[in-house]
């Protein structure tokens, strides 16, 4: 879940709202449509509020890139490490620092 998710999903609710009170008792096509446009628009932001954590399984790169050397038999991750590739390179390089590589 990112603010952005939740900003789409408060603007399309106001704006679903904001259509629905101002509808008479019969309504035009247009503005049902409006209507439905609107409520798909905060479906599909909820939606993606639910998501969750992605395959990664980490929580600042919930839709990064797994690392390919996980569950890897012959050459495993070091015991601690997840699948965010971008977590583990970040890990490899301060080991590789503190080694004094470059």
């Amino acid at each position: 879940m990112s603010y952005a998710d939740l900003r789409e999903l408060q603007s399309a609710l106001t704006t679903a709202s904001d259509i629905a009170f101002s509808l008479d008792a019969a309504p035009a096509a247009h503005e049902a449509d409006q209507l439905v446009d609107a409520l798909r628009r905060a479906l599909t932001a909820a939606n993606a509020l639910g998501a969750g954590i992605g395959a990664t399984g980490c929580s600042e790169h919930p839709r990064g890139p797994v690392d390919p050397l996980y569950g890897d038999k012959n050459d495993p991750l070091p015991p601690g490490w997840g699948r965010c590739l971008l977590c583990n390179d970040r890990r490899r390089r301060a080991g590789a620092q503190r080694r004094g590589w470059r």
